[in-house]
């Protein structure tokens, strides 16, 4: 008898094949080591879309003459205003920065004299006058350290008026997207100055006209010197193609008189610092040498060297002066 009871009882404790074993499970079981065995891998939330202007509403609010925004009585313009018929100003959509061009207005404003400043309320006030006009906000807080460090300098320094102090203080972006063009908006604050930048968007017009290299050779036989016209990119040395027929121009007036030798002199108009005029000069000189040498002129016949600001040939107060003080000379050597 104790045999036959040994006998049942290691055949109940056999193990059965794991099939067999799985079958007998109650459902709730089965279901809940398969949620353990096979739980599925979440995937990776959608990067932000790049920012697009059709994403906004479009608006039809009535609005002034350029910069279309005032401010109250109480706060001054710590300097003279920048404006600029054709420029462009670098605004963070939340993502990334966009570089827009086009009429473009910069500010640095401080309380007026026995006025305590209220971050709180110029804030109210230019957020009540943005609204107004149709703006929509995109963004609000301080701009990521590692975006503001991948701008170039030079492109740091001449946007500073409108930029502000956004390694420490936050930034808000607005834009009012019209029928037509669109107008962007930068505004940072902190306890003492808010800084804002306005730009209304419009194409680039090239207004320089090339000279064929008969009326350089007669400038240069004249004056010594000859004017020629290249487009570069905005705040850039980068020579724009439009510029390919005044370069060839050149080309051709230096290998029709092997013996000529010539200095490319850079200019700026006085918008930003000085530092960053001659660097700029400079380089686009250096740019309009390094495209003559690549099209096959000696580099021995060629200086290049960036001016600045210095020598203006027109008044600085309007954008038609400015745009004649921006150039590059050729000065026979």
């Amino acid at each position: 008898m104790s045999v036959l009871c040994l006998a049942v009882l290691v055949a109940a404790c056999g193990h059965k094949p794991e099939a067999d074993n799985t079958s007998a499970m109650p459902n709730s079981t089965v279901a809940q080591t398969s949620t353990v065995a096979f739980a599925p891998v979440a995937a990776p939330a959608p990067a932000p879309a790049d920012f697009s202007i059709d994403n906004v509403p479009v608006s039809n609010a009535p609005l002034g003459k350029f910069p279309f925004f005032g401010w109250p009585d109480d706060y001054v313009p710590q300097n003279k205003p920048q404006t600029n018929d054709f420029a462009h100003f670098l605004f963070w959509t939340g993502k990334s920065f966009k570089d827009v061009e086009g009429q473009t207005f910069m500010v640095t404003l401080v309380a007026a004299q026995n006025k305590q400043f209220s971050t709180y309320e110029l804030k109210k006030n230019m957020e009540a006058l943005f609204q107004q006009a149709g703006a929509v906000k995109l963004y609000e807080d301080k701009i990521p350290t590692a975006a503001l460090k991948a701008i170039p300098d030079a492109t740091r320094m001449e946007l500073l008026m409108g930029l502000g102090d956004v390694w420490n203080d936050p930034s808000e972006t607005w834009v009012i997207h019209r029928p037509h063009d669109a107008i962007w908006i930068h505004y940072t604050t902190n306890t003492s100055e808010a800084s804002i930048a306005v730009v209304q968007t419009k194409p680039f017009v090239p207004t320089a006209a090339m000279l064929p290299a008969d009326q350089l050779k007669s400038d240069l036989d004249k004056t010594g010197k000859a004017v020629i016209h290249v487009n570069f990119a905005t705040d850039q040395t980068q020579i724009l193609p439009t510029s390919a027929a005044q370069i060839d121009a050149v080309v051709a007036l230096l290998k029709a008189d092997p013996s000529l030798k010539l200095a490319i002199n850079g200019y700026t108009d006085d918008t930003g610092t000085d530092e960053h005029n001659v660097t700029l000069s400079d380089g686009r000189a250096k740019a309009v040498q390094a495209t003559l040498v690549a099209a096959g002129i000696t580099p021995g016949r060629l200086q290049a060297k960036g001016y600045g600001r210095i020598s203006p040939v027109s008044s600085n107060t309007d954008e038609t002066g400015k745009a004649t003080n921006r150039r590059v000379e050729l000065v026979k050597l």
